[in-house]
């Protein structure tokens, strides 16, 4: 005897937009349990669970869970700004980032591979498209975590839930994590605004820095050009666009050009040394653009631009803690969205 009748049927049909017959024919299989119908579905390429998982998922949330000793963030994908906003699709949000959190699932690979209250977490996302009705995803997800005491951990999440940030610090003792671990927190907010890519220059390769070196260059080129109309300061045109470029050999030929500068200026050699320092500062800045826009330690930091966010680490932690580790995730960047001619798309259903 079958454990449904004509009431399921429909609202399995409802919830997952499949044929009649295949609705029956899914209950049918799953002794009338309406979970598993759903996934009888998907698994047979019917209904909406299985067609909303062809669509571009490119809006959603970034979620973040954080503790003393651990911090995950996930980016969560829906097909609408609409849905992100739903209550429904907020839940499922909180639910998934809190089972990445319990269970120190570090990436997206091994969140979609694992199981979630009893199921594998593509059949729990299968249901969960079901409800909502737009395809979901999980794109993206992070983590850091430490039992050491010395190491400080803090985020970010933007009002929005757009965009997050993770960051971890090693510290030289427990009171200086303690106070770092507060600090952190304006750091990842800064990363948040200033969108910076990795953490260091060093993590750049040679190749990409010579990729972006004469197009920077051009650019203040250009800049100077609209000063110049507006009888402004011109800025210095650089010839390097990162740390990586500036050898121990281009800092030398700097420092003889500074001091053949000041010779030539009549400052009197004896005061050279208190002036040279703070030119090669300013040489150094005006050649590492590339690193101070993508590189967050060497940004110029938010509430104190006279410092980079590493020299403001190194300030208030008196020199006794240096950030090891970023994450930082906005929603959506990197997915190309192709745009659909509705029209054009109505007549080939229509041919």
């Amino acid at each position: 005897m079958a454990n449904f009748g004509p009431k399921d049927i429909k609202k399995l049909r409802e919830a997952t937009s499949a044929g009649m017959m295949d609705c029956k024919k899914a209950l049918k299989s799953a002794d009338g349990d309406f979970d598993k119908a759903v996934v009888w579905l998907k698994e047979k390429g019917l209904g909406a669970a299985a067609k909303k998982a062809g669509k571009v998922a490119a809006e959603g949330v970034v979620s973040v869970v954080i503790s003393d000793t651990k911090a995950v963030i996930v980016e969560i994908n829906s097909q609408t700004d609409f849905v992100a906003q739903n209550e429904t699709f907020k839940a499922v949000v909180s639910e998934i980032t809190q089972h990445a959190f319990d269970n120190s699932l570090a990436d997206a690979e091994a969140l979609n591979s694992s199981e979630i209250n009893g199921q594998p977490f593509a059949e729990y996302l299968s249901l969960k498209i079901a409800t909502i009705g737009e395809n979901l995803v999980v794109r993206r997800a992070g983590m850091i975590s430490s039992t050491d005491e010395t190491v400080a951990i803090n985020g970010y999440l933007h009002a929005n839930s757009r965009v997050a940030v993770l960051l971890g610090a090693k510290c030289e003792d427990k009171a200086t994590a303690d106070k770092v671990r507060v600090e952190l927190k304006n750091v990842a907010m800064h990363a948040a605004a200033m969108s910076p890519s990795t953490l260091s220059y060093t993590d750049f390769d040679a190749e990409f820095v010579a990729s972006e070196t004469a197009g920077r260059i051009e650019k203040v080129k250009k800049e100077n050009e609209e000063l110049v109309r507006l009888k402004k300061t011109l800025k210095n045109v650089p010839a390097f666009v990162s740390r990586l470029q500036l050898t121990d050999e281009v800092i030398a030929e700097a420092k003889v050009a500074i001091e053949a500068e000041l010779k030539a200026e009549g400052k009197p050699e004896k005061i050279w040394n208190r002036i040279v320092p703070g030119k090669l500062e300013r040489f150094i800045s005006d050649n590492t653009l590339l690193d101070q826009e993508l590189a967050l330690l060497d940004q110029k930091y938010v509430m104190d631009d006279s410092l980079t966010v590493a020299q403001h680490i190194e300030k208030i932690s008196g020199g006794k803690a240096i950030i090891t580790d970023f994450i930082r995730l906005e929603v959506g960047e990197g997915i190309e969205v192709v745009e659909e001619d509705f029209a054009a798309e109505v007549a080939k259903q229509m041919g």
